[in-house]
């Protein structure tokens, strides 16, 4: 009956070690036990000119055709712009035409962000990771769609470069319901600040 009540001590013993071993600080194991999934890095391309250089995701679309054309046909502001992949817009109400670009204004005096926009509007002076920033940004509507524009002129540029974010949605309530859902604008406006805090002046 001894033997019985030893074994039956060790077996306890036995379980309690492996379960603190598996619970001791420095253990990578889940408590799920299923191995920790990394997060899968964005495979990302480098887009360079003799101005600058700007890393952006490699499933973009890039146009370095590319020209700004809302002062008219005659006062279009030249660049690159990096369209969002079909998926990010696919079953939402985010257009797929979203994008960012990279314009340059080599006559301007002064490199503000409101001398990108036709409105009417007041630059803010922004400073980040040490590069300033001249911001300015409107927005606008019309027939169900939602028009978003920001640009951050790079202030001590010459040429004058600024970087565009511009957000074309269309009004979720003109769908059926549960057509499409609302795109994530935060995960949006990330992705665009990664590229414009990539870029670099080279000259």
């Amino acid at each position: 009956m001894g033997k019985y009540i030893i074994g039956g001590i060790i077996v306890i013993l036995a379980l309690f070690s492996g379960y603190y071993l598996l619970k001791s600080p420095g253990t990578a194991t889940p408590d799920d036990g299923q191995p920790t999934q990394q997060p899968m890095a964005i495979a990302t391309s480098t887009y360079a000119t003799t101005t600058f250089s700007v890393v952006y995701p490699s499933n973009f679309s890039v146009n370095d055709q590319y020209a700004y054309d809302q002062f008219g046909p005659k006062k279009l502001i030249h660049g690159v712009s990096f369209t969002i992949p079909m998926s990010m817009a696919t079953g939402t109400n985010l257009s797929s035409d979203t994008h960012l670009s990279v314009e340059s204004l080599p006559r301007a005096k002064n490199c503000t962000g409101d001398i990108y926009i036709q409105d009417n509007v007041k630059a803010q002076s922004v400073t980040e990771g040490g590069v300033d920033y001249s911001v300015a940004s409107t927005s606008g509507a019309g027939a169900g769609n939602f028009y978003e524009e920001q640009v951050f002129a790079l202030s001590a540029s010459k040429p004058c470069i600024g970087v565009r974010y511009f957000i074309h949605s269309t009004n979720i309530g003109n769908y059926p319901e549960g057509a499409v859902t609302a795109f994530d604008k935060d995960a949006l406006i990330s992705a665009f600040d990664t590229i414009r805090r990539s870029l670099t002046l080279t000259q």
